[in-house]
């Protein structure tokens, strides 16, 4: 029996890691809003077809939004899988190394 429910959580899981995502979003472009005023002073930060920005700032910019949300989905991913753990008693993951 522990088998078949440790074979059927990864996919119980999904919908609950789908909402973990959607919100690690919302919050990692929060986050990278307010980084971003705070080293630019500026609310909106640079477009790659705003022709008024340079290359640097553009990539510069990228470069922050892309690490912002990879450690906020990464936050929210691992506490996501460490609350299944603590209360079914199974990683969530279908194999050891994590996403199939």
């Amino acid at each position: 029996m522990a088998r078949k429910k440790k074979q059927k959580l990864p996919l119980v899981y999904k919908p609950i890691g789908f909402v973990l995502g959607w919100a690690g979003g919302a919050l990692s472009g929060l986050a990278f809003r307010r980084t971003w005023r705070a080293l630019r002073h500026e609310d909106d930060a640079p477009d790659a077809l705003d022709r008024d920005r340079g290359w640097g700032e553009i990539l510069f910019a990228s470069a922050l939004q892309g690490a912002i949300f990879a450690a906020v989905r990464s936050a929210v991913d691992r506490g996501g899988a460490k609350a299944i753990e603590r209360s079914t008693g199974t990683w969530p993951a279908a194999t050891k190394e994590g996403r199939a």
